[in-house]
């Protein structure tokens, strides 16, 4: 069971942690909001600079970022096996936080999924905005709020890690693009990169003129695009910690979503789609019929291709094929079940029992202002077919659960791989003990990655500073 800690003072953190965890002390102490995110500011390594206006290059993502190969991550690859359950996190309005752990199993000669609440709780001061749950074996979770903290937690031990405080405005959008990082955007017009093995934060990255809607990475790990208030598209390199390049879109993107191949992105706006390819062609455009709220690229089970998910003001998930030969993408199923706006979408890859006949599925997961949580198996989504029907396949959902009206906002899926990863870190850390030999926490080579291909970037970037100033002067 998770278990709020009270949080009614807070010493200041540790010049490494960066984070403020709850503690009880008795002795006085100015709690004041001001100078603790002082303090905490005054410890973290200068922000990197976004590129000077009028010197930003137009975008192009780079989709055939080469990655150095390393022995460690091919073991930590291997290591890692398809969770054979996983767990649901959503938040809500009312500042509560739903824990849910879900099994699947082959019953009367078909799949049966369930779902156990864990824990129900208010995790916030205000209404919780966004959730992240770290990828592939991870035990962290992050929550972010209106009251502007990012809440760290850990779900292996199942307690409250602390808070981070670095931004000065609601939290709007969270992600790990690994195990090792965590990336937030906030309404501050900041995206910031923190490091989890110690949460400091890598990079504060500044270039939006207000609101900053949402974040998405690409697949890589290498490069960042995100949407604001602004009406301005902005690509970011993480590996250096810099804005790259940026275009204005002409109206506010809410949402930015990279496909599962990397080779195109998704903006939303209003009841808009529009797709496009990495240099920033327009592939097609979308009309929904009602208000998008979100969206996410899903690849077909068995299959090749993807399909997009999109949900809306219309109580329900529509699925539309993504054509490759660019003809006009069209509705071929769509998920119900819900009775009010959806959401939030999140969908994850997981094991099927042997008995079932089949090795895996994806699953998607939609979070709704009615109360419930459903799950789908996006297996059940037909293939594309050359005849011409107007026939749109209802998906119901395999399980759902009922929070009793409460109005959630946003969900996120962990798997229980991480117990699988801890299981081959304990025999890996006792053969090494065996053969002499130190061990090395899963996870640091990303981090190590990272940080070397930002070497010198600091440096170059306070030059360019200088000479700005300089000219600002003359």
């Amino acid at each position: 069971m998770v278990t709020h800690a009270p949080g009614k003072s807070q010493d200041r953190p540790p010049k490494k942690a960066r984070i403020a965890a709850p503690k009880r002390d008795s002795r006085p102490k100015d709690t004041s909001r001001s100078k603790l995110s002082t303090k905490i500011s005054t410890q973290q390594p200068k922000p990197v600079a976004p590129s000077a206006k009028g010197k930003e290059k137009a975008i192009n993502v780079p989709v055939e970022t080469k990655t150095k190969s390393k022995t460690k991550s091919k073991k930590t690859e291997e290591e890692y096996q398809l969770p054979t359950s996983f767990k649901v996190i959503a938040g809500s309005y009312e500042k509560l936080l739903y824990g849910l752990e879900g099994t699947v199993a082959f019953e009367d000669s078909k799949l049966q999924f369930r779902l156990k609440p864990t824990f129900i709780f208010p995790a916030h001061v205000s209404c919780i905005k966004a959730v992240a749950a770290s990828p592939h074996g991870g035990k962290w979770l992050a929550t972010g709020s209106a009251d502007e903290i990012i809440k760290v937690w850990d779900l292996r031990r199942r307690k409250e890690i602390g808070g981070l405080m670095h931004h000065e405005g609601s939290i709007t959008h969270l992600l790990f693009p690994s195990r090792s990082h965590l990336l937030s955007a906030s309404e501050d017009g900041t995206l910031c990169l923190f490091r989890a093995r110690d949460w400091v934060v890598l990079r504060s990255l500044k270039g939006h003129k207000g609101r900053v809607n949402a974040v998405a990475v690409h697949p890589s790990g290498k490069v960042a695009l995100s949407v604001g208030k602004d009406r301005a598209l902005r690509m970011w390199d993480l590996m250096r910690g810099k804005g790259v390049a940026s275009t204005k879109l002409g109206k506010e993107g809410e949402v930015v979503r990279f496909s599962t191949d990397g080779s195109k992105f998704a903006v939303q706006s209003g009841s808009t789609l529009e797709i496009y390819a990495t240099n920033m062609d327009l592939l097609c455009t979308i009309t929904h019929g009602s208000r998008i709220h979100d969206i996410k690229f899903c690849g077909r089970v068995g299959g090749e291709g993807e399909v997009l998910l999109v949900g809306a003001e219309d109580h329900k998930v529509s699925v539309y094929d993504i054509p490759k030969d660019g003809s006009a993408p069209k509705i071929m199923a769509e998920m119900i079940g819900h009775t009010n706006r959806v959401k939030a979408i999140q969908t994850l890859e997981i094991a099927l029992p042997e008995s079932s006949g089949r090795k895996s599925t994806t699953i998607a997961c939609t979070v709704s202002s009615d109360g419930f949580i459903n799950v789908y198996d996006t297996a059940s989504i037909p293939e594309v077919t050359n005849a011409s029907t107007t026939e749109i396949m209802k998906i119901e959902p395999l399980v759902n659960y009922d929070t009793k009206g409460t109005r959630l906002t946003c969900v996120t899926l962990a798997d229980d791989a991480f117990e699988n990863i801890a299981a081959a870190g304990d025999a890996k850390r006792k053969r090494d003990e065996d053969d002499g030999s130190e061990h090395d926490e899963s996870g640091d080579e990303d981090e190590a990655e990272w940080e070397r291909e930002g070497e010198g970037e600091d440096e170059e970037e306070e030059e360019g500073e200088e000479e700005e100033d300089e000219e600002e002067s003359e």
